[in-house]
């Protein structure tokens, strides 16, 4: 039983619930350990990142939890960083990479802020090209640990967020680009996080990444970590169950943590 999670998203960005309605929640499935991830501020315009005046709030709320209930869980505070982020201007216990946009023809396409979006963005700048869209993410993605000195790969196939809802079926072009961004990414020896959150919100029946990229890091020797990229108190733990048994499925056998501000691995 999983009783961790390090992605973690409250008022202070796009979440729903306050920290303290998280950390209690946390408290009552009886985890042991709470990692806060607000996305960071972004120098582009973002409905979803963090205001930079928050920032400080954020951080010295999250420490305020971390004492009061420092008997009963331990509290993290950390960051998701988007390489079109804003360098942090405090420092924190660790950091999650992600790619939440890309970059085409001078406008910033959102990744995964809703199915319509994604659609009209490829139909407009790919010509309905769902994989060069695909390609162009992963491309982005393959940098992430360099431009945000990530701990954690944060969701590496988020570009997949709407496939169902859109019926997108992935072909060769889409695995190849995916493959070739694992392969970028595993000299770091960072673990990849299997995210539950597109399941908690409608979007996915399973979590991402998919069992073929899954299978494609553990051939690589990559590691992985188990999160819920959670935005409101009830999607603490959804999914996990399900994210256990793929990465078992897929050879798994541990996942990481984050104990005393260093990753940590852990068997299932």
């Amino acid at each position: 039983m999983i009783t961790t999670n390090f992605h973690t998203h409250t008022v202070f960005c796009d979440g729903k619930s306050t920290p303290e309605e998280m950390v209690l929640a946390a408290i009552e499935k009886n985890f042991t350990d709470l990692g806060f991830s607000s996305h960071s501020v972004m120098y582009i315009k973002s409905s979803f990142a963090m205001k930079a005046e928050n920032e400080k709030p954020y951080i010295e709320e999250i420490l305020r939890l971390k004492e009061k209930y420092k008997n009963e869980i331990n509290v993290l505070c950390g960051i998701e960083l988007d390489i079109f982020s804003h360098k942090p201007e405090f420092s924190y216990d660790y950091t999650i990479g992600a790619v939440h946009y890309v970059l085409k023809d001078g406008m910033y396409l959102a990744v995964d802020k809703s199915a319509e979006d994604t659609k009209a963005s490829v139909d407009k700048y790919y010509g309905g090209d769902y994989d060069a869209f695909a390609e162009d993410y992963f491309e982005l993605v393959s940098n992430i640990v360099e431009q945000t000195n990530a701990d954690i790969i944060g969701h590496i196939d988020l570009v997949s967020k709407f496939d169902e809802v859109l019926k997108i079926e992935r072909g060769e072009r889409y695995y190849k680009a995916s493959e070739k961004c694992v392969e970028n990414l595993i000299k770091y020896n960072i673990p990849f996080e299997i995210n539950t959150g597109a399941m908690s919100r409608g979007y996915r029946t399973t979590p991402y990444p998919d069992e073929r990229i899954l299978k494609m890091i553990k051939d690589y020797g990559g590691k992985i970590a188990i999160s819920a990229d959670c935005h409101s108190k009830e999607g603490l733990d959804f999914g996990f169950e399900e994210a256990e048994n793929l990465a078992k499925k897929c050879g798994f056998k541990e996942y990481a943590i984050i104990k005393n501000n260093k990753i940590e691995y852990i068997n299932f």
